[in-house]
């Protein structure tokens, strides 16, 4: 059995990253508005030979100004349970065009870095490998939190409620990422969001710490 959460820090093995500077956030969607699959706003890539358990994630997302009845604005992280964020260039030859993440240790006197490939803010498609190498786009297979919210005017864009949207994780059991795997992070809506931030926390090792099954 694995030590505890607690106990993995004070280790070294926990890892904290933050998407978004300061005051200023990632615009959401892969072409600014709504979610695109393969153009997250990040993503933690877990290689073969690894596992994270992530303990506790937030996006706060900005939404933009809503123009009509049913607008949305949503938030949604999950697991592709496979495939691994791999790739640049991608296979048509199209450089990904990203930011990359610098995860810091969570016990704060010992040096950056991760085992895991993280990057944010894609605005270029992306894909992850799976064991046998395989690529494609990601697939959603677990989801682990998702948030909509839907605008309602009553009567003209003058009288919009303006809110933050939120999507708070911090479960008491966290799954098992195994790699090859990935962590995604999206937002957007049906508007252009003004901006969105994320803390992930996780912690990570290599699968010789997990008991053989």
């Amino acid at each position: 059995m694995l030590p505890s959460i607690d106990e993995l820090i004070e280790k070294g093995y926990g890892r904290a990253m933050t998407v978004g500077a300061l005051s200023t956030g990632i615009v959401g969607g892969g072409a600014g508005t709504i979610i695109d699959i393969d153009q997250p706003e990040f993503i933690v890539g877990v290689p073969a030979g690894f596992w994270i358990k992530l303990f506790f994630a937030e996006i706060v997302v900005q939404g933009g100004v809503a123009t009509a009845d049913d607008n949305e604005c949503e938030a949604l992280l999950a697991v592709d349970v496979l495939g691994t964020y791999s790739t640049e260039p991608t296979p048509t030859g199209a450089a990904v065009t990203n930011t990359p993440e610098l995860p810091v240790n969570m016990r704060t006197s010992f040096g950056r870095g991760s085992a895991c490939k993280c990057a944010s803010a894609f605005v270029v498609d992306m894909v992850t490998r799976n064991l046998i190498g395989t690529e494609a786009d990601p697939v959603l297979d677990m989801e682990l939190g998702r948030v909509v919210e839907t605008a309602d005017l009553q009567g003209t864009a003058a009288n919009m409620i303006y809110r933050n949207i939120r999507l708070l994780y911090a479960p008491a059991h966290p799954p098992l990422l195994v790699g090859p795997c990935s962590l995604i992070g999206y937002w957007g809506g049906t508007i252009a969001t003004v901006g969105g931030f994320a803390i992930v926390q996780w912690v990570e090792g290599p699968v010789s710490m997990l008991e053989a099954v």
